[in-house]
């Protein structure tokens, strides 16, 4: 019974250590796709605004015929 308990007692403790290693690899892609997240709204936001200069420049030029 002692033997038992023992194992029991070392596997609870494996398993605790088990889980705060995932709990930080969990927090750490949290933060990761936060930061992924917020860099992809970025350049959304910028490829919009170079798209709108894009389309602003093309009105302004003339005809290729002229």
């Amino acid at each position: 019974m002692q033997d038992e308990l023992l194992e029991l007692q070392t596997q609870l403790s494996y398993q605790e250590d088990t889980i705060g290693q995932l709990n930080e690899v969990v927090t750490r892609q949290q933060r990761d796709i936060e930061r992924l997240t917020e860099a992809v709204a970025q350049l959304k936001k910028q490829f919009e605004e170079m798209a709108a200069e894009q389309l602003e420049s093309q009105e302004e030029l003339p005809p290729p015929h002229y």
